[in-house]
């Protein structure tokens, strides 16, 4: 008896994995979106890692007349520099990925922390800790964000940290239900009985349990990291050195390339926002149906119901 006492937590922790795994491949097989996503995602991070190698032209290297249409030599036309909008869109996407992976780690360390903390300790420690999250949640992000970038200036790393300060919310909240849960579970109180400290408990039973949900809000979180520094971009809050895709929009923007007719120095860049927002939205939707029982529990029960009912009638 003993013994299967001191294997039933390494058991119960084993069955959960395997059947996380399970569900994550049967909803990958059910929603083939999410396959999309992934490959768009990695095409993006692929084309951000090789853009000094295989874009046509440099950054900053005119190579025709402003607003040149679209031409062979050019599949997407010039910016108003006279620039390959094609070259731009590569280099461009190097600053938004980073933006959007920075940021998404910032949130993540400071929201993690903070979920974790409040969930694990409960009380005084909760109650203060949800006290300055919920401050942080009421206070709009895009003014906030363009206050203290004005105050902060103009540079790529502040934009990172800005926005990194202004995301950890949501995380902490999702979080810190998530550990008030896992804090309850028999193997964690078990663990706690026999003598192991918090920290021990924190990152040997409990962290392990929520990392799933860390990596789908790491996901979600990058989305709109993205848009939130393309916005900062549009006005004019970014580092004006370096190119981005929030950059490019507003560049044709000021040069009125719509008036001009060059739907091509706007709309690319737009819709790479779009598609990358998109396709990350697409993943971690599906990464949280597939590891957060709450939410699988909350629309497959009523299918499950129906299936189990079928079974008895036809018996």
């Amino acid at each position: 008896m003993s013994a299967v006492i001191q294997e039933e937590p390494g058991v119960l922790e084993g069955a959960t994995e395997g059947r996380r795994r399970s569900t994550i491949w049967q909803i990958l097989k059910d929603r083939p979106s999410t396959l999309v996503g992934l490959g768009v995602l990695g095409f993006f991070i692929l084309v951000a890692g090789l853009a000094p190698h295989i874009a046509p032209y440099g950054a900053h290297t005119q190579v025709g007349a402003p607003f040149a249409p679209p031409s062979p030599k050019h599949p997407l036309g010039l910016d108003d520099g006279g620039i390959d909008m094609l070259s731009l869109l590569m280099y461009g996407a190097r600053a938004s990925l980073l933006v959007g992976f920075g940021a998404t780690a910032i949130a993540l360390l400071v929201g993690g922390s903070v979920g974790i903390l409040a969930g694990y300790y409960g009380g005084r420690t909760e109650g203060i800790l949800m006290r300055i999250t919920d401050y942080f949640l009421v206070i709009p992000d895009v003014p906030l964000m363009i206050v203290i970038a004005a105050i902060w200036g103009q540079s790529l790393l502040h934009i990172i940290l800005i926005i990194g300060f202004l995301l950890w919310t949501w995380t902490a909240r999702v979080i810190r239900a998530q550990v008030k849960s896992v804090r309850e579970r028999v193997y964690v109180k078990r663990a706690r009985a026999l003598g192991a400290g918090n920290g021990r408990t924190i990152f040997r039973h409990v962290l392990p349990q929520i990392a799933p949900l860390l990596v789908a809000s790491i996901v979600l979180t990058i989305a709109v990291a993205i848009f939130d520094e393309t916005a900062l971009a549009y006005l004019g809050l970014s580092d004006p050195s370096v190119i981005s895709w929030g950059k490019l929009i507003k560049n044709a923007s000021d040069a009125a390339a719509v008036s001009a007719g060059a739907w091509w120095a706007i709309v690319p860049p737009g819709l790479c926002v779009a598609v990358l927002i998109l396709s990350c939205t697409l993943i971690g939707q599906v990464l949280e149906d597939a590891l957060n029982p709450r939410l699988r529990a909350s629309y497959l029960a009523a299918r499950g119901f129906r299936i189990r009912r079928v079974a008895r009638e036809e018996g």
